[in-house]
C-alpha cells in the first residue's frame, strides 16, 4: 500500500507543482491589485491634505482673494511687498510643482483642484514677472506656469 500511495504522489506532482505556480500568481496578482489601491489611497490624501491647507489657511486665502480680486493696485503691492503670505502663496504652488515632477501627484490631479489659480497667476502680469525672476527661487513654479494649463 506504501508502494502504491508513492506512486499516486509521484503521478500527480507535477499538477501539484502547477497548481502551486498558478497560486503563487494569483496571489502575487492580488498582492498587485492591494498596492494599487493603496497608492492611490495615498495620493487621494496627499490631495485632500492640498486641498485643506490651500483653501483653508486664512494667509493664503487673503492672497487668493487680492490675486483674484483683479485690482492692479492691490496685485502690484501684494507683489513688491513680498510678504510672507504672498511667498507662502507662491511656495504652495513650488510645492505642488515639486508633488508632480517628483510623480507624487499627477497633472490631472493638480489640474482638476487648482487649475484656475493657476491661470490666475498667469494672468497677473506682476505676478509673471516676479515669479519669471531667478533670484526669487520659484524653478518649479515657473515651469509648471510654462505648460499648458488647458490639458
Amino acid at each position: 500500500m506504501c508502494i502504491t500511495l508513492v506512486n499516486f504522489i509521484q503521478g500527480i506532482r507535477p499538477y501539484l507543482e502547477v497548481i502551486a505556480i498558478v497560486a503563487t500568481l494569483v496571489m502575487a496578482f492580488i498582492a498587485l491589485l492591494t498596492y494599487d489601491r493603496s497608492v492611490k489611497l495615498d495620493k487621494t490624501k496627499w490631495m485632500k491634505e492640498l486641498y485643506e491647507k490651500f483653501y483653508e489657511q486664512p494667509q493664503l486665502k487673503c492672497v487668493r482673494e487680492q490675486l483674484d480680486s483683479g485690482d492692479g493696485q492691490k496685485i502690484s503691492e501684494l507683489v513688491k511687498e513680498e510678504s510672507a503670505p504672498f511667498t507662502d502663496y507662491l511656495n504652495f504652488f513650488e510645492f505642488l510643482a515639486y508633488l508632480e515632477k517628483s510623480k507624487q501627484v499627477s497633472r490631472a490631479d493638480t489640474l482638476g483642484l487648482f487649475r484656475y489659480y493657476l491661470q490666475n497667476l498667469q494672468a497677473n502680469r506682476e505676478v509673471m514677472v516676479y515669479v519669471q525672476n531667478p533670484s526669487n527661487g520659484f524653478e518649479g513654479l515657473r515651469e509648471m506656469l510654462k505648460r499648458n494649463l488647458d490639458e
